[in-house]
């Protein structure tokens, strides 16, 4: 069996501090979901719904903010604009969780995130009016950067996106919550 190959500081770039180094996270900063957002502005608006807010980090525009709803851990992180940086983003959030930064080594077992994507975009279709509320099950992109990742779909594991969607989407409906109380009902349990 072949030993495992230690990380080198090129493929692996940390602080001084050992933080990941656009984030400038550690491990224990950041929840198992995570809102994405672009613009950084948009963090402060999204955690303002949280209980209470344990973490507040910045390294250019990747600001984060972890916190809780009732029991449930969650941060928030902006990504800036394009593919680029939301790549440098999802690369760095995967090191947290699957290399111990200290050792520079993988983990042993890996672990998926739980990302949930919060934020503006165009519409192809003519009978979507501009400022509507879209909830979305997928996401698709022109521009090939997904052909990089291998993709996995888990079908017995709860994915709390999926009760967002939901929560969203029959109460979008019925237009009787507020979308704070939709987010918070989907994460006091």
């Amino acid at each position: 069996m072949a030993k495992t190959k230690i990380i080198g500081s090129s493929e692996l770039v940390l602080n001084k501090d050992g933080s990941i180094y656009h984030l400038h996270l550690l491990p224990e900063d950041i929840a198992d979901i995570v809102f994405l957002v672009g613009d950084p502005a948009r963090v402060k608006k999204v955690s303002n719904y949280f209980d209470r807010i344990e973490l507040k980090k910045q390294k250019r525009e990747f600001v984060t903010h972890t916190g809780y709803i009732g029991k449930k851990r969650l941060s928030v992180l902006s990504t800036g604009i394009g593919t680029d940086n939301i790549d440098i983003v999802m690369n760095e959030l995967d090191a947290l969780v699957n290399i111990n930064l200290k050792a520079r080594l993988p983990n042993k077992k890996t672990k998926s995130l739980q990302l949930i994507r919060l934020g503006t975009s165009g519409a192809l279709q003519k009978d979507i009016p501009i400022d509507s509320m879209v909830v979305s099950t997928h996401g698709l992109g022109f521009d090939g950067l997904l052909n990089y990742y291998l993709l996995k779909y888990k079908k017995k594991k709860k994915l709390y996106f999926i009760r967002l969607i939901n929560t969203l989407t029959m109460s979008t409906c019925s237009q009787k919550l507020t979308l704070q109380k939709q987010i918070r009902n989907c994460f006091r349990n």
